[in-house]
């Protein structure tokens, strides 16, 4: 009790707006920063596809081990821990970069096997940033009461979206100046990841004194003797219990059905945004528009991230006037039809670099507002018994949705061209309209309505 007092006589002002900032940017710099990182190293579009999108795994099964993170330790342990972690890992994965000769970088041909120690350090920092997001959302439900969650869910939510653009943004000018200062790639991607590992080395200092002890410590660190026992019990229950929801969650009406457009709605985004930065940076004679690092981060770390933010408003705004059903089939639209802003750019590649960037705030503010009626719908499907977990589930099948069709994007792109892999994407957004048609009429029409 003492401790819940702690937490209650701290203000939520002190921890949660750094807590998400945190959250945020490990995720930016394995799943974004990390594609450019590799391709000016000159590592070819398909190993980066593939190689980045595994890191993704992660985040795609992390409901599996969520449960340990309530039964070992506390969540505050574990935020500080995996902050720790994530810090020591980035000085690592500093210090692991390869230096390839300028010649490979800029044939492109870097092999694999250089950043294999590389590729392995992030894996880890994606697992111990998968682990962080686990702690950190159930620590914000335990450490605010219900009206404190409410009011600031969209300061979380802000600070997370101020991560993506510094994440995307900022740092990835900082890297693209220090290219050009150094001349030297490999040099100023290792001193940009230091300053990230000072960075979150620093946060996760804050927090060791400024996140309040929320939890009681009764499961913490138990051994032998009738505690030893009542943890076993307790984790046994857990576990017994997570068994359960994954049946009753299979179990639902219609779920096969929910789980083919978690898979395909997003498809045509899932290969556009793992190739979008390659294209940006690639230069005009192997098809890309040829910008420079910093102009990258200014394009799709910063003009993208806010349409990416507008868009989710708008959509935000017109779900709670139109509901979920109603909203189903222009998001959708907005969700497929903005991706030909990339066949123009590959088609046309103009110079101007206000087109570039109005292209991509249209095709990134579309897939905001698209994305709504997603993130409505696994909402709506999580309803049940054990909604936290079902929710949990579903954003599982989220993030592989982008994770499959990630993975194998370079390939395609590398035997179709620019040209002809962004006319793919358009393609596959038959699949968006093929899997909104087949759920649209199981949605309840009021749901998501004011």
């Amino acid at each position: 009790m003492g401790e819940r007092n702690n937490a209650a006589g701290t203000s939520p002002w002190t921890w949660v707006p750094t807590l998400y900032f945190a959250e945020g940017i490990p995720y930016f710099i394995v799943n974004v920063i990390s594609v450019i990182m590799f391709k000016n190293m000159g590592m070819s579009n398909g190993d980066i596809a593939m190689y980045t999108g595994l890191l993704y795994l992660p985040w795609t099964v992390k409901p599996l081990w969520s449960p340990f993170v309530d039964i070992i330790r506390t969540k505050r342990w574990w935020i500080v821990t995996m902050q720790a972690v994530i810090a020591v890992s980035f000085a690592l994965a500093a210090f692991s970069l390869p230096h390839p000769s300028p010649e490979s970088i800029a044939e492109g041909h870097t092999p694999v096997s250089l950043f294999v120690v590389t590729l392995v350090i992030f894996w880890i920092t994606a697992f111990a940033s998968a682990t962080h997001d686990i702690a950190a959302d159930g620590y914000y439900m335990i450490a605010l009461d219900q009206s404190r969650q409410s009011f600031f869910v969209g300061i979380r939510s802000t600070f997370y979206r101020c991560a993506s653009i510094f994440g995307q943004g900022v740092l990835v000018v900082i890297a693209g100046l220090l290219e050009t200062r150094y001349g030297d790639v490999p040099k100023a991607w290792t001193v940009t990841l230091i300053l990230c590992a000072v960075l979150f080395g620093a946060v996760a200092l804050y927090h060791v004194f400024l996140l309040p002890r929320a939890e009681s410590g009764t499961c913490v660190s138990v051994q032998g003797g009738q505690s030893g026992l009542h943890h076993a019990r307790t984790a046994s229950e857990i576990i017994r219990e997570f068994g359960r929801t994954f049946v009753t969650f299979f179990s639902k009406k219609h779920v096969w059905t929910a789980i083919l457009f978690m898979l395909l709605y997003r498809l045509p985004e899932a290969f556009l945004v793992k190739m979008m930065n390659p294209f940006l940076l690639d230069p005009s004679e192997a098809g890309g528009l040829g910008l420079s690092t910093e102009n990258v981060g200014i394009v799709y770390g910063t003009v993208g991230v806010a349409a990416l933010t507008a868009g989710g408003i708008v959509g935000g705004i017109a779900a709670s006037r139109w509901g979920l059903r109603k909203s189903l089939w222009p998001m959708a639209a907005c969700m497929t039809l903005p991706c030909l802003t990339f066949v123009y750019l590959s088609m046309a590649r103009p110079e101007s670099f206000f087109l570039i960037n109005l292209a991509v705030f249209i095709e990134q503010f579309g897939y905001g507002f698209g994305f709504t009626a997603y993130m409505l719908y696994l909402i709506w499907f999580s309803q049940g018994e054990f909604k936290t977990a079902y929710y949990s589930l579903c954003t599982a099948f989220m993030a592989l949705s982008m994770m499959l069709p990630g993975m194998v994007a370079g390939y395609l792109q590398e035997w179709l061209g620019y040209i002809g892999f962004f006319w793919m994407v358009i393609v596959c957004c038959i699949a968006t309209v093929a899997v909104t048609s087949v759920i649209k009429g199981h949605v309840d029409s009021s749901f998501g309505k004011k």
